[in-house]
């Protein structure tokens, strides 16, 4: 069986003696993608980041982020360096905090590229074929151009356009889409759907967007309160989600209702890693819970075309 490129073994985080991440148990193979999803504070970002060691430097962490094998938090600077400007690239969710302001984007897109021994020629014409694969018009013009020059829009295609320079096996997309009005946000997405497949790159997509992370992914991974609750095939979400926590997500998208119906929402309050119940993290906030849900952490179990993390699921199955 071959080893996934990427993957998360029960990875733990905290700040101090505050946790960020409880466990986290996640893969992704050569060439798949898949999308990491849940509410704001979940750990969805840092769960991200730690593939690349941008955490923050009081950050302690336990458990395996494989990348092709090896341990990253074993990897020394020059293989941590390697690792972040060829095998592994991130697209932010702000394009504007990504590229610097004081530099053309034509200087952006080839730093680099000639970091890596390439001439100024040879990475203008690379950087301006995939300008052009990512949709961006005037490529002449614009690599003349500096970011407050270009839209949000325009600019995440520029952000992804470098993210594909090196060639890389992984890329890393922490809500892409969060800046961008609805009709760019299909766009970007389209692209990277595109561009992945094109070039066999695998991607891990974080949204708090299902419908979105659907769109783009072949599974979909839930994430509550730093832990992964749910994993399924994004063509079976609507059909098999057998998570509390992910059919109430489900519930609560716009067009699940008649018009001028009252819209469903996850009962209680979002809960981070901290303030989860030491068993279930959903339990405070699911009306199924029961005593034990509450004192004893579930483990991901198969499940279906999945995997769900769930005493009530256990007991039914």
């Amino acid at each position: 069986m071959t080893s996934p490129l990427l993957e998360f073994q029960n990875l733990r985080m905290a700040i101090g003696d505050r946790p960020i991440l409880r466990e986290v148990t996640l893969s992704v193979a050569a060439g798949e993608a898949v999308g990491l999803v849940g509410e704001s504070g979940s750990g969805k970002s840092m769960t991200v980041k730690s593939v690349v060691r941008l955490l923050p430097s009081a950050a302690s962490v336990s458990g395996a982020v494989l990348f092709e094998g090896t341990d990253v938090n074993a990897l020394g600077p020059k293989e941590l360096r390697r690792l972040r400007s060829r095998d592994v690239a991130m697209v932010f969710q702000d394009p504007r905090a990504t590229v610097n302001p004081v530099h053309t984007i034509g200087h952006f897109l080839t730093e680099v590229l000639r970091d890596q021994g390439m001439s100024r020629s040879e990475a203008l014409r690379k950087v301006g074929g995939l300008l052009a694969d990512v949709g961006v018009d005037r490529v002449e013009r614009r690599l003349r151009q500096r970011p407050h020059e270009l839209s949000g829009g325009l600019l995440q295609r520029v952000v992804i356009a470098a993210a594909l320079a090196t060639e890389p096996k992984l890329i890393l997309a922490d809500e892409p889409t969060t800046a961008l009005d609805v009709t760019t946000q299909e766009e970007v997405v389209a692209i990277l759907d595109e561009q992945r497949h094109r070039r066999g790159t695998a991607l891990l997509f974080i949204s708090h967007d299902l419908e979105l992370a659907a769109a783009v992914c072949d599974r979909i991974a839930v994430m509550y309160a730093g832990e992964i609750v749910e994993i399924l095939p994004a063509a079976r979400l609507h059909e098999d989600a057998r998570h509390p926590y992910t059919r109430a997500l489900l519930r609560s998208r716009p067009g699940t209702v008649a018009p001028g119906e009252r819209l469903e929402t996850v009962p209680g309050t979002p809960q981070s890693a901290a303030d989860a119940p030491a068993g279930c993290v959903f339990a405070d906030r699911c009306p199924q819970a029961e005593k034990d849900c509450r004192t004893t952490r579930p483990v991901l179990l198969p499940l279906g075309t999945g995997l769900a993390a769930c005493h009530l699921l256990e007991r039914n199955a």
